[in-house]
């Protein structure tokens, strides 16, 4: 085999699949946490990807039930009694297809009633979701595994 040919394959080879860029509707579907504590339902609303509750582990307050939980630490009253299965989480996502993620978003945290910046992408068939504080680096990664 020429030399000049083997090296890239082999680097092609030992990369993995990501090599390979992802269409802009492969995360719509639902997605379970790595932690299996959270479900969310990954769909797209005109040009941007969305994300909401589908079901959540509630076993930290047995005293209410998940599907009666009500988004208690939001900051704008109003809201409060909103459920958060089927909650809307994370909005604005929008695909770069040179980057291969889906940038721009915003994501909700009911734990904290807090919304940070967001991005998403695929890797190794798991979709990791990052919220953050202005920049990439502050911030927390979750992984998610597709539901069959």
């Amino acid at each position: 085999m020429n030399k000049f040919l083997f090296l890239p394959l082999l680097i092609i080879s030992l990369s993995g699949t990501d090599i390979m860029k992802h269409s802009a509707d492969d995360i719509i579907g639902s997605w379970m946490s790595t932690e299996k504590n959270l479900e969310v339902e990954v769909f797209k609303a005109n040009n941007e990807y969305k994300a909401r509750v589908v079901w959540f582990d509630d076993s930290d307050d047995k005293t209410e039930h998940t599907n009666v939980r009500c988004d208690k630490n939001n900051p704008h009253e109003e809201l409060r009694g909103r459920k958060i299965v089927g909650m809307e989480v994370m909005h604005g996502l929008i695909y770069n297809e040179d980057r291969d993620e889906w940038q721009h978003g915003w994501i909700y945290d009911s734990s904290s009633g807090k919304t940070w910046n967001s991005k998403a992408w695929l890797k190794d068939g798991r979709l990791k979701v990052r919220g953050f504080w202005h920049f990439e680096f502050l911030g927390q990664t979750m992984s998610f595994d597709k539901v069959p």
